[in-house]
């Protein structure tokens, strides 16, 4: 295929012949799947089932982007970060914790919102959907600050350049999968169609439908 005429992903599902579910975590569990391949053969499929996340870029008036560093123990790293969570209430308009999540992780409002750019986040091991929202119009929170703690409670706040960011990227120096795609969508969408051409923040999300 040339050209980006019909580029696009599609749902697929190959038939599924036994499943079991192993492990269940508090918001997490791991799946195994007995999956049957086009040659009519069979495989094993273990993933992580997730149920989503979101994220934020955060835009201020002088083009920094809001981000924090934060602990993550499985890869042993202290990472910048875009402001995220996870989608625990099902069905949930995803702005609506994109909301949530920047105000309880960096006491900020925002009066823009659009969606960023969508991804599967580890599509060869987990079925997480992660959106990424651009907010713009930014102000500090009113009302009672979320009491932060564990590896929250460590946290570290920066206001950064865009083009600083697309740098760090390019350099290999940030690695957060949800930074690295809305720093690298930001900055193609500034180049291209510019910021008016993003979609709505209510934008249809197959991948975790929910109600606005």
């Amino acid at each position: 295929m040339t050209g980006a005429d019909g580029l696009r992903d599609t749902a697929e599902e190959w038939p599924v012949t036994a499943t079991d579910v192993p492990w269940t975590g508090k918001v997490t569990g791991v799946r195994s799947d007995v999956v049957t391949m086009p040659d009519g053969s069979t495989a094993r499929r273990d993933y992580q089932v997730h149920p989503g996340s979101v994220a934020v870029l955060a835009l201020d008036d002088d083009g920094r982007v809001l981000v924090l560093r934060q602990y993550r123990h499985p890869v042993r790293h202290k990472l910048w970060e875009l402001p995220a969570g996870i989608l625990d209430v099902p069905g949930e308009d995803p702005v609506v914790a994109a909301r949530r999540e920047l105000f309880e992780e960096t006491y900020t409002e925002a009066a823009d919102w659009r969606v960023l750019v969508d991804i599967f986040n580890s599509p060869g091991g987990s079925d997480e959907a992660v959106r990424v929202f651009l907010a713009r119009e930014l102000s500090e929170a009113t009302g009672e600050r979320y009491e932060v703690s564990a590896e929250e409670a460590d946290l570290e706040y920066a206001r950064v350049p865009l083009a600083d960011l697309v740098r760090a990227v390019i350099s290999g120096e940030l690695h957060n999968s949800c930074l690295v795609a809305g720093v690298l969508a930001l900055a193609a969408a500034g180049a291209g169609d510019g910021i008016a051409a993003l979609r709505p923040a209510d934008a249809p999300w197959p991948a975790r439908p929910f109600t606005a």
